[in-house]
């Protein structure tokens, strides 16, 4: 229902107009040009219906005022008993949306308003798809960047820029409909640490912008982050399946406005400096421009964003899987420890005699789930699987074996399992 604002010195009139319109419009009215400046700033009505002709404001007057206290064009229809068709041109030279004569007709009027409210409709719906991103809802780069800006410039808050992280593998390894999955999610997990006072947009493929205003405290921002990282994990895997192993998850670059500047470049490009810190140093984290230059307080949190980026993030069940090189690297660290702590940690080394590519990353993806998390896993060449077995008993090893034999029969895909077995001294 729209709200109607209705203008006349002529009380007549405005009962004559209140009663053909208010069957389907919220109805305002004001008795004069002064009245109508004051209930507008107030009611913000979605239109106006205004005699031309009354005392000290009349209609041409009182659309000039209003358009000047207002940033948006004001949709008015004039009223009026001059049959000259001079009023009407000047009228339509001032911005009017339609003129209409006195005495009003019942079917013409509401007609007149329909058409008038539905163009209405149709431009906002225009104004509001040239703003914002198609696919995630948020505004898009052209928009977030004009009215971020203007908060820049005259208020105070954090100016963001988030990227996502590996988000490239999503759209290799499941396809680019799952890739457009994960942004309007991202969009969705955005939305809901922001407020209604806040403003996001989508500046790039997997680039987004925020500016949440007056925030002056950056551990605010530094817990919106976490739980961005810790939600994307989560929504990932109920899109892809719980074994999703890519290390997806946001990179947040933040500045302080006006602290670190008003003018919108510089600080974006203070932001994109913070960003590039993140990514450098692990990613899935947050960093505010300057802030290494900050006081020891800045240093604690630093060592827990430290933590958080070298934390592992997917925490599924199986073995911990890693490519040969870093396994070179667990391998000598745990004959390190071994020689201090005594230990049970055992080495496999498997060879899966086959010639079926598929059935070696069944056997990978067998041996990953049959084993702890506190076990290591890599492949080695096309048919090698070397395994390390922390804080395993002597005992417990053939248990282990028989699972992975039992699991790989299963699977009825053939091929024989060599195991070979030793200890890490």
């Amino acid at each position: 229902m729209a709200k109607i604002l209705i203008v006349d010195d002529e009380k007549i009139m405005l009962r004559i107009a209140t009663k053909i319109l208010s069957k389907e419009h919220e109805i305002i009215c004001a008795g004069s040009g002064a009245e109508a400046i004051e209930i507008f700033q107030r009611e913000k009505p979605d239109l106006i219906l205004s005699d031309l002709i009354m005392p000290e404001i009349d209609g041409y007057e009182l659309h000039r005022i209003l358009q000047e206290k207002s940033s948006e064009p004001i949709p008015i229809i004039f009223m009026t008993a001059d049959e000259s068709d001079e009023s009407e041109s000047k009228g339509f030279e001032i911005g009017a949306a339609d003129y209409i004569r006195k005495p009003l007709k019942s079917e013409v009027l509401l007609r007149r308003v329909k058409n008038v409210l539905d163009k209405i409709d149709k431009i906002q719906g225009l104004t509001e798809a040239a703003n914002l991103d198609l696919m995630t809802g948020l505004l898009n780069k052209t928009a977030a960047q004009r009215e971020i800006a203007k908060l820049c410039a005259t208020g105070q808050g954090v100016l963001a820029l988030l990227d996502l992280d590996n988000f490239k593998l999503v759209n290799d390894f499941y396809g680019h409909a799952m890739g457009d999955k994960i942004l309007i999610q991202f969009a969705e997990l955005i939305r809901g640490v922001i407020r209604s006072t806040d403003l996001a947009g989508r500046i790039g493929g997997d680039e987004f912008l925020i500016f949440c205003q007056n925030i002056r405290d950056d551990k605010i921002i530094f817990n919106k982050a976490l739980f961005l990282n810790h939600q994307l994990i989560i929504s990932a895997k109920n899109f892809m399946g719980e074994d999703m192993n890519i290390p997806l998850g946001t990179s947040v670059g933040a500045v302080l406005v006006p602290d670190e500047g008003r003018d919108f470049a510089t600080l974006m490009e203070k932001a994109d400096k913070a960003l590039y810190k993140v990514k450098y140093h692990g990613k899935h984290g947050c960093a505010f421009f300057g802030e290494a230059d900050s006081s020891e307080s800045t240093e604690h949190k630093n060592i827990s964003q430290t933590q958080m980026i070298l934390s592992e993030r997917n925490h599924e069940a199986g073995a911990y899987f890693i490519d040969f090189e870093k396994f070179k690297a667990v391998y000598r660290f745990e004959a390190r420890l071994n020689d201090n702590l005594h230990m049970p940690i055992n080495f496999w080394e498997l060879t899966l005699e086959t010639d079926n590519d598929e059935a070696r990353e069944d056997f990978l993806e067998i041996l990953i789930k049959n084993l702890r998390r506190s076990d290591c896993v890599t492949q080695y060449g096309r048919d090698q699987f070397l395994i390390i077995l922390n804080d395993t008993p002597s005992e417990k090893i053939e248990s282990v074996r028989e699972k992975i034999l039992t699991a790989w029969k299963a699977k009825k895909l053939g091929g024989e399992i060599i195991f070979e077995s030793g200890k890490i001294f």
